[in-house]
């Protein structure tokens, strides 16, 4: 029996909620541990295209529902606007905003589990291929055996390019910014990708893995 993506759901943001949770909360942490809740956040995004096959380590993050977005991105903008180099609540207070628009528990049912979202900084392989071929693969590595593929679709965002209000662009680099000292001004230099899940794939080391595909939607 196929069993449910979920499984990867539950590795890849469930973990990485709490991982917020817990920093928010001062709890400490194993250095061990901070490494290995990176693995969920820092994939490869696989493409092929006029650049050759091309594979990029890349931050990723979830997004909420379309129906929460803006609602979300007033929220993010809102604290962003409050920065202050001197003030150093800056980070906590970003952490609280993350836990109640995305990662607390009552806020899980707002998350859109059919894409994740990335920012583009470097606008070279991954980018060209992109423009000319959506096709992508994302691939995840825990060490020592955890490992699951996406298969899908990408999207690039970039008012620049559209000459119009680019929402997930704005939102992925708020979303960043909500926690890292903000800067604006280099939104529109950072277009977004929003990957549209089609499958995923259990590629640990492990029984169940090795390839095997999973149910999804969740």
């Amino acid at each position: 029996m196929m069993r449910s993506a979920e499984l990867f759901f539950n590795w890849a943001f469930r973990t990485r909620a709490q991982t917020v949770q817990n920093l928010y909360d001062g709890k400490e942490m194993s250095k061990e541990k901070v490494f290995l809740s990176f693995c969920s956040h820092d994939p490869a995004l696989v493409s092929y295209g006029p650049a050759g096959l091309n594979a990029s380590i890349k931050g990723i993050g979830f997004m909420p529902k379309p129906e929460y977005l803006e609602e979300t991105l007033e929220a993010y903008i809102n604290h962003i606007k409050t920065y202050d180099p001197e003030d150093k609540t800056y980070s906590m207070r970003g952490l609280a905003v993350l836990l109640k628009y995305m990662y607390s528990p009552e806020a899980q049912s707002r998350v859109d589990f059919t894409c994740i979202g990335s920012l583009e900084m470097a606008k070279d392989h991954s980018y060209i291929n992109y423009k000319a071929n959506p096709q992508a693969t994302v691939l995840f590595y825990q060490p020592p055996m955890i490992s699951y593929e996406l298969r899908g679709q990408m999207e690039i965002h970039d008012e620049n390019d559209s000459g119009k209000r680019e929402i997930y662009q704005q939102f992925i680099n708020a979303q960043h910014d909500v926690y890292h000292a903000p800067n604006m001004e280099r939104w529109l230099t950072r277009p977004a990708y929003v990957f549209r899940i089609e499958e995923v794939y259990d590629n640990s080391a492990t029984r169940e893995g090795f390839g095997a595909k999973m149910q999804f939607p969740i």
